[in-house]
């Protein structure tokens, strides 16, 4: 679509500031952000739309555009709600650099001006099939009422007679056709998304197609705002995409949409018009994220007065400020739990806070709850490389071993572990640490600081995606996170490797032997039972490991020293 279209339209509200002899270039497609660089995620011929939010002063609209002009953009539209007009130094950097400029009236939202677009480029490759994108952005955008992605998928059944799903990149199911039978399994959303997020970090090209059993599924991208879009067929795909950090920012918070067909069949006017609904389900997504925007700053606030050691009644009264968000309906002052999250890369990049903030809410919401999401009732803010989620806790029971219920470190991983470490493999890691529920303000400090320690001994464990809770922090894991890397190899070597060595020339198995031998409790019989060996042979391995170390095995050092040498290890 041409540029001059645009104006032609009165419900967009557009109103040309500048460019009018340039109203002749060719739009492939819409933007919209708020960051002060977005040119990565550009690919060129967008209509860029923003609300100001990067504008601090009159300097920033020069550099601000000419990124735009070197990422070879369409036009500009600024909305005007932000600053009741658009300031005379963002219209005199476009007319400088000749970028078309268009405000856009506050009634409008970028939403309608987006899925505009997107019918209209999408029209002019698919033909009939645009009526069907038309009824989507009418259901999309009539409130509530009409049912978001719930009722695009609903349509895509009726109108082109595919089942398609939208799910999350831990592979809960966000949405899904209406009586669909049978429905997908807990099983095939994580496997679904373990290959989304799999396919995503080698940058192959979406559609992704992946057989589960008899069943094609084809896989595309949701992307939120600000991210770079799905890249059609035949397309440039946007700088960064397909690797590096951008990559990195993206590939744990996208939404993912299921469609149960083998794209690779389909005509380039029936892809087109996938991606113009992925576009569409996007709005709904960006909605979603909108709306924890006020959990998150009650969060901030509070984690801020926790790590500054404000006085218990100023962080009570911010925590009464936040119960009646967090926990509608409910009068009475909860419970609460700590969560603290990393997400770290193999290189070394720490700029991973919001990487982990979007991840922790997404992990914080029960896939099988039912309701409003349990993500409604959580804040998560993030510090540095790191989340930190308050989880209100309303009513904290006891469980029959005397501990208290809440969020358990291991549960919260059980669902969202394949998916994750499919995302993450080769490059990066998760790890996760939980606190103890406390009462009041007074407990949230030490709380804080329990998650923390809880999350280092997570990261002490082998694996992808790691968890620790409280219950762990009185054992002595909580002190081998904190052993020195290099006093950590001197020990492990001093006493194992005479017996790896051992065990490499002769085949002996003395270290499977002596791990057996400690988890038995020093037992002859049973570590004889559990290696099905006569207790002699048990007697003489064991005399050989006593030889090599020079350790006693009958005394309870010796036995402590050979456990922590294996666990470090």
């Amino acid at each position: 679509m041409r540029l001059r279209a645009l104006l032609d339209t009165d419900a967009l509200g557009l109103k040309l500031l500048g460019g009018g002899d340039e109203l002749d270039r060719t739009v492939r497609g819409v933007m919209t952000t708020d960051l002060r660089d977005p040119s990565r995620y550009l690919s060129g011929g967008e209509l860029v739309l923003t609300g100001l939010a990067w504008r601090r002063d009159a300097a920033d609209s020069e550099p601000f555009v000419r990124l735009l002009v070197q990422a070879q953009v369409a036009a500009l539209a600024a909305g005007e709600a932000e600053l009741g007009e658009v300031p005379e130094d963002l219209v005199v950097a476009c007319a400088r650099h000749r970028l078309p400029l268009f405000a856009v009236h506050e009634s409008v939202a970028f939403a309608t001006i987006t899925e505009h677009v997107v019918r209209q480029v999408s029209g002019e490759r698919a033909g009939d099939l645009a009526a069907v994108v038309d009824r989507h952005r009418r259901m999309m955008t009539s409130g509530p009422a009409g049912g978001g992605p719930d009722v695009v998928l609903d349509l895509l059944g009726s109108d082109l007679d595919l089942r398609a799903w939208v799910l999350s990149p831990t592979g809960r199911q966000v949405a899904g056709p209406k009586d669909a039978e049978p429905a997908l399994s807990a099983e095939v959303c994580a496997e679904l998304a373990a290959e989304h997020l799999a396919a995503t970090r080698t940058g192959r090209r979406a559609p992704h197609r992946v057989a589960v059993g008899s069943t094609t599924y084809s896989l595309f991208p949701v992307r939120g705002r600000g991210q770079p879009p799905v890249t059609p067929p035949g397309a440039r795909a946007p700088q960064g995409a397909g690797g590096g950090r951008d990559l990195r920012e993206t590939v744990l918070s996208d939404w993912l949409l299921v469609v149960e067909a083998d794209a690779g069949d389909w005509a380039e006017e029936r892809l087109d018009l996938l991606y113009g609904v992925t576009q569409l389900i996007a709005v709904e997504r960006d909605r979603r994220d909108a709306a924890r925007t006020v959990r998150r700053r009650l969060a901030q606030e509070v984690l801020e007065l926790v790590q500054t050691g404000a006085a218990p009644a100023e962080i009570a009264a911010r925590l009464r400020v936040a119960a009646p968000v967090l926990l509608p309906g409910l009068g009475a002052a909860p419970h609460w739990q700590v969560v603290v999250a990393r997400v770290e890369w193999e290189d070394g990049d720490e700029q991973t806070g919001r990487v982990a903030q979007t991840l922790l809410e997404e992990i914080l919401v029960d896939p099988h709850a039912t309701g409003p999401e349990q993500s409604d009732r959580i804040a998560v803010a993030h510090t540095g490389g790191e989340a930190v989620a308050l989880v209100p806790l309303p009513a904290v029971s006891t469980e029959h071993d005397g501990s208290e219920a809440g969020v358990l470190a291991e549960a919260l991983l059980a669902s969202v572990r394949e998916p994750l470490s499919a995302g993450l493999d080769g490059d990066g890691r998760v790890t996760l640490g939980v606190s103890a529920a406390v009462h009041s303000a007074e407990g949230l400090r030490g709380a804080l600081e329990e998650a923390r320690h809880a999350r280092r001994v997570a990261a002490a464990r082998p694996g992808r995606v790691c968890a620790a809770g409280h219950q762990e922090l009185a054992s002595h894991v909580l002190l081998l996170p904190f052993v020195p890397d290099d006093v950590r190899r001197a020990f492990t070597a001093r006493l194992l490797d005479p017996l790896r060595d051992y065990d490499r020339r002769h085949r002996a198995e003395l270290i499977p032997t002596l791990e057996a031998f400690l988890d038995s409790d020093g037992s002859w019989t049973r570590c004889a039972n559990r290696l099905h060996l006569h207790v002699n042979t048990l007697r003489y391995r064991v005399g050989r490991i006593e030889q090599l170390t020079g350790r006693d095995l009958s005394r309870l050092e010796d036995k402590l020293d050979f456990f922590l040498a294996l666990r470090m290890s």
